[in-house]
């Protein structure tokens, strides 16, 4: 774990971390932060962790054995089956997953622990938060994505909603609890932060009450993309289309005119009500063709297609196997590594997985001899990043970091604005239509932006003045495009030699598929997420780029590590985050059992993967009136036969008489976890999100005012409000930034705007 000389150090070199998790969520974060190269310390009962023998299949590991993906997730990690104040105290991190209620039980005190450690910081991980009406209701992944509004937009309207397969709730989970845990250590003072696995859950969907808003648009119907996956001579070809070009240029590929004469079209959204007419004009010109001639035929077009991977067929794509994704776990399977790669440092090597309390008899530390730092205000305060990301996935990532505090410097230009101000549709009755995108609006918020022509000499010198004084830089084009600006990372870090530049490709800055176009869904396609989210007759449903803010909350995490590593050794670096590393390390599950017992994971419809478990989406009175229910043990399913009067009754009989709502109340007061499947739309209306204030009230200078969604985290002490910027318009920022920090004069302003170089609309409207 120490710095050798020859040897790559690990970014967060010396960090100490106790991780108390009996569920996926903890047991992630411990991992990233192992991975990165903290010595975790994990607490266990002593029967062992229940992920030691969870499978997803329901095989059962050999004897002395434990699950493939325990041993994932804990690999490198030392366990003990005992804890006290001293080790807590002795930690920098603690990660417990566990209510109130339940903290209490197992002996934590966190005001005693923080008085105790005042520079300690302790991530809790729960359903609903540890405050709020709803803070010790029970609940599963499942059931919160129906909270959430994530399944109730996903499916046929002629059959049930959907919910996304593969635990991919958990992972997010885990990966904002491990960037917090880093944000705040990066404080200096100890701190609480109460993270709420249904905010986490809600961020994955699109901001789709902003939607209803902006565009004065009805709740928004269940539907699935049209076209998204469809069957191709020897296979599935997973398709994704963004933008009115995209979909243009597919017109021409399919050689279909005629897709150009509707106007709707363009957007994802207006295509539901024509999906018979496309599907039936593109089924036989993708059934006369391989799935290998499609997706090559689609990287001529500039368009994001894809193979359909699963467990049997991922690890052995040639792109993944020629950039070394898959790496050896000593329990003797392959595993993704980390999502990550650092050009001055690098992961833990992966070791084994540890036995139940084998560090009981060891002294694992001694406690730290500090007192908590004087700084007020937000973790992040004082940290300057320069922001080119755009769409969803790198505008999520610079989201969390502004919401902690940093100074974020959104960088567009009005040749080519953020892409997702455009996409999804657009108001005809207002002037300024491109500030209207509800994506942006929820990803956007407390940055300020400024545009800039980098094709222009006036516009590379600015960019470089902004860069010289940034601490972070952060992109997300395809590979190419920062260097044909003379900004790749060799440059930047000889500009500014402590610079962290973060680069977001979706395949990775090498690799056959290096220059690919690929957005969320592609990755949820490529990856094996589609594959498992479905009904078991019909096809594939990709999640609907949930994956888009889950690849930006690593970024930000990997960002965090690698600024740790810059204040220990005054070094920057280049940190390469790829899209599809990411998603990889939410399916490892499926190569692992593959590989293991030969099993290939399936669609489930809504049962899911949790052998021994009851789960199912349930029709209920009234019109397309549907609820979540889990049932996990003996003592749950008695209290829902003791509910439902006999225990002879069919379920979906018993359902279809209830009212929707007040089921749910009887079933979750019975100790059984429920919910209504709710339109994405009216999840503002979610009394534990409303008692949180997990959406804050901003006003913007053309919509109005909205509300707006915050990190999944209760307030930090002193900070009154997550958000305190409504999203930018269009170079809103040009005379303050460029006046503050570039040192350019209202002349200076006024000859860059009549030459093109800034600007506040967009070029050629």
């Amino acid at each position: 774990m120490s710095d050798v000389e020859g040897v790559a150090p690990a970014p967060l070199h010396d960090l100490r971390v106790v991780e108390i998790s009996d569920r996926i969520a903890g047991a992630y974060c411990g991992k990233l932060l192992a991975d990165a190269g903290a010595d975790v310390i994990k607490v266990e009962p002593p029967d062992g962790d229940p992920l030691r023998r969870f499978t997803a299949s329901g095989a059962v590991p050999p004897d002395g054995k434990d699950s493939p993906l325990f041993a994932y997730l804990n690999a490198g990690k030392r366990s003990t089956t005992s804890f006290s104040d001293e080790l807590l105290t002795g930690a920098d991190i603690v990660i417990v997953t566990a209510t109130r209620s339940a903290a209490a039980e197992r002996g934590i005190d966190l005001q005693r622990l923080l008085e105790q450690a005042p520079r300690l910081v302790v991530v809790t991980i729960s359903d609903f938060g540890w405050t709020g009406p709803w803070a010790e209701r029970p609940a599963t992944e499942f059931t919160l994505q129906a909270d959430s509004g994530l399944t109730g937009f996903r499916g046929d309207p002629a059959g049930p909603p959907i919910s996304v397969g593969g635990d991919l709730g958990e992972y997010q989970g885990g990966v904002w609890a491990a960037y917090g845990a880093l944000a705040a250590h990066r404080w200096g003072r100890g701190v609480h932060l109460d993270m709420s696995m249904l905010e986490a859950i809600t961020l994955m969907q699109s901001g789709e009450w902003l939607h209803s808003q902006l565009l004065k648009a009805p709740h928004v119907r269940r539907s699935v993309e049209v076209p998204s996956i469809e069957p191709a001579k020897d296979g599935f070809v997973g398709i994704s289309m963004v933008t009115g070009q995209q979909w243009l240029d597919f017109a021409a590929m399919v050689d279909c005119p005629e897709f150009t004469e509707v106007p709707q079209l363009q957007f994802q959204i207006g295509r539901w009500d024509y999906r018979d007419w496309i599907r039936e004009r593109i089924d036989p010109w993708m059934r006369e063709r391989t799935v290998e001639e499609i997706v090559e035929l689609g990287q001529l077009f500039r368009l994001p297609l894809a193979a359909l991977g699963n467990g049997a067929t991922v690890r052995e794509m040639d792109h993944l196997l020629e950039r070394g994704v898959y790496v050896d776990n000593p329990a003797g399977f392959a595993q993704p590594r980390p999502p990550w790669l650092m050009s001055d440092a690098a992961p833990s090597s992966i070791r084994p997985a540890p036995a139940i309390g084998a560090s009981d008899a060891e002294s694992l530390w001694e406690p730290r001899q500090s007192t908590a730092g004087p700084k007020t205000g937000r973790p992040l305060a004082g940290l300057r990043v320069v922001d080119f990301t755009a769409f969803w996935a790198g505008p999520s990532a610079t989201h969390s970091l502004a919401a902690f505090g940093a100074e974020v410097i959104k960088v567009e230009s009005i040749q080519r604005p953020d892409g997702i101000r455009y996409s999804g549709g657009m108001r005809k009755d207002v002037d300024d239509w491109w500030e209207y995108g509800w994506v942006f609006h929820a990803m956007n918020t407390n940055k300020r932006s400024v545009t800039l022509d980098l094709q222009t000499d006036a516009g590379r010198g600015l960019i470089k003045t902004l860069i010289a004084q940034a601490d972070v830089v952060i992109e997300n084009f395809s590979p190419r495009v920062m260097d044909q600006f003379d900004l790749g990372a060799d440059a930047l870090l000889e500009l500014n030699p402590r610079l962290v530049m973060v680069r977001m490709p979706a395949f990775g800055l090498t690799g056959p598929w290096r220059d690919r176009v690929g957005f969320a869904p592609t990755m949820e396609q490529i990856a094996g997420l589609a594959w498992v989210t479905g009904m078991p007759d019909g096809l594939p449903v990709a999640p609907r780029g949930a994956c888009d803010p889950f690849a930006g909350t690593h970024a930000a995490f990997a960002l965090m590590a690698a600024l740790e590593f810059t204040d220990r050794t005054g070094r920057g670096q280049l940190v390469e985050v790829p899209m599809i590393e990411s998603v990889l390390n939410v399916t490892a599950v499926q190569p692992m059992e593959f590989e293991l017992y030969g099993s290939i994971l399936e669609r489930n419809g809504n049962k899911g993967h949790h052998p021994g478990v009851t789960q199912d989406i349930y029709r209920c009175a009234g019109d397309d009136s549907w609820i979540a229910m889990t049932v996990r043990t003996d003592t749950e399913r008695d209290a829902l036969v003791t509910l439902m009067g006999t225990p002879d009754s069919d379920l979906a009989q018993w359902f279809a008489t209830q009212d929707a709502a007040t089921v749910v109340e009887q079933l979750v007061a019975a100790g059984i976890p429920a919910a209504v499947v709710i339109s994405p739309s009216v999840v503002i209306d979610n009394p534990q999100l409303v008692h949180r204030g997990f959406f804050e009230p901003l006003t913007h200078p053309s919509t109005g005012p909205g509300l707006y969604p915050c990190p999944p985290f209760a307030r930090l002490d002193g900070v009154d409000t997550w958000l305190h910027r409504p999203p930018p318009t269009l170079g809103q920022h040009n005379g303050e930034v460029l006046t503050e920090l570039c040192g350019l004069t209202e002349a200076d302003l006024e000859r860059l705007a009549a030459d093109g170089v800034i600007g506040t609309r967009p070029k050629g409207l």
